[in-house]
């Protein structure tokens, strides 16, 4: 298997998921608690990612100062968006930055998954030079991975089917963790009932249980 440079983009804290609103019972109250959240979401995402097997090393661009800080705690590198033009720009700046060849971008929002199942869809971007995983809608895209090719990033909404149309290779498999990011309260509850990494578990309480 090949081995995999791993690229997330993390919006500074205060303008990401701006949807996710009303925040959870418990989380209501400090003025932080926004921030808060976005930032075990991202640390449970690089989390897993850095735990598998198939994942050379992960690259989070993000200008914001906490995020980079926990990553780097957890083991990721850094590199500041310097495109500062975007989602997808960032993300060619952070394939280009990794000097890797085989690269997959992974959404900072998947706090349910399970580094066995980012394994299985890293294996499965075998069959093809790129490749994306769908969200659990079918219209967004939570991994998207060249090898040998550029990256070509076409995020945000509809992805889905402008990677399809760009060329990459639609993969299927049994990764719910992977399918479900997190953009609004309905996406909280989908995946607390899938149970949630540590960072996630530890903010939400008895809402959620650790990965194990």
């Amino acid at each position: 298997m090949r081995a995999w440079s791993v690229v997330v983009p993390a919006k500074r804290l205060p303008l990401a998921k701006t949807r996710l609103t009303p925040l959870p019972e418990g989380l209501d109250g400090p003025p932080d608690a926004h921030d808060r959240l976005v930032l075990a979401l991202l640390a449970d995402t690089v989390a897993a990612a850095l735990a598998s097997p198939a994942v050379a090393g992960v690259l989070v661009v993000t200008d914001d100062p906490a995020a980079a800080a926990e990553v780097t705690r957890l083991g990721a590198r850094t590199a500041p968006d310097e495109p500062d033009r975007g989602l997808n720009p960032a993300l060619e700046h952070g394939a280009r930055a990794t000097g890797g060849t085989a690269v997959a971008a992974l959404a900072s929002d998947l706090p349910a998954l399970r580094p066995e199942e980012l394994t299985a869809a890293l294996a499965a971007a075998e069959a093809a030079p790129r490749c994306f995983v769908p969200d659990a809608q079918g219209t967004g895209t939570t991994l998207l991975t060249a090898a040998g090719t550029d990256l070509r990033p076409a995020f945000g909404t509809g992805s889905a089917q402008r990677h399809a149309a760009g060329g990459a290779v639609p993969l299927t498999g049994d990764w719910p963790g992977l399918e479900r990011d997190v953009d609004t309260p309905g996406d909280l509850r989908a995946v607390l009932a899938l149970g949630v990494g540590p960072h996630t578990a530890a903010l939400l309480g008895g809402a959620a249980r650790p990965l194990g």
